[in-house]
């Protein structure tokens, strides 16, 4: 028996596959003017155990990119073909695969850490405990968990971005709420850096690290 995909996960993939080329055209230098958030990466490039990292909602591979110039193995996964496609074509070295963050195509406990970069962002807060448990099935005792999201507490629905008309939903996520999530999902908090907003952002943003404990 199949079951059947939420009605937000395929609205999702369909935006992000209209807008793949122009997202990573506009985003494609969007790191080396954020000072903080390349500190973050960097942080976790240094503190995650040796070992394989995912890139989970990676887009067109700008962050999974990032990360391989910091030493790690990474492969980027995202749910939208034609940001795999961009992917791909940008960085033809590095390996990226399609597939949901909500069902990781991953063994159990075979990865050394996973990057989550603005990727929850899209997922109904009643789904988070089961994603936040399928990040922490994937992972090995001692591994990291990086997310990153704007901070808030109201869903909004996106129907013009990048320059093309969608329709998708997002969620400004309230960090105390994630933290907690996280906790009972079995993750052990490593960091945390709330930042203000910077050039068209509209909220404080987000970034936490943290643990699946040995």
């Amino acid at each position: 028996m199949t079951t059947r995909e939420p009605a937000d996960v395929a609205a999702t993939r369909t935006a992000y596959d209209i807008v793949a080329s122009d997202y990573a055209e506009l985003l494609r230098d969007e790191l080396d003017r954020k000072v903080l958030d390349r500190a973050m990466l960097a942080a976790f490039a240094d503190l995650v155990p040796a070992g394989h990292v995912a890139d989970v909602g990676c887009g067109p591979g700008r962050v999974t990119a990032h990360l391989a110039g910091l030493g790690l193995s990474v492969e980027g996964v995202d749910l939208s073909p034609g940001m795999i496609s961009v992917a791909r074509q940008e960085h033809p070295s590095l390996s990226f695969s399609v597939g949901s963050m909500e069902a990781l195509d991953f063994a159990a406990g075979s990865l050394a850490g996973i990057v989550a970069w603005y990727s929850i962002i899209h997922t109904p807060g009643e789904r988070l405990p089961a994603l936040f448990a399928e990040f922490a099935r994937v992972l090995a005792p001692g591994g990291l968990l990086l997310l990153a999201f704007q901070v808030g507490d109201e869903p909004r629905h996106i129907s013009r971005g990048y320059g093309h008309d969608v329709s998708m939903d997002a969620y400004r996520l309230p960090v105390a709420r994630i933290e907690t999530l996280l906790t009972d999902a079995g993750f052990g908090p490593r960091a945390r850096l709330v930042r203000e907003p910077v050039a068209e952002e509209r909220t404080p943003q987000a970034f936490l690290i943290a643990e699946r404990p040995a």
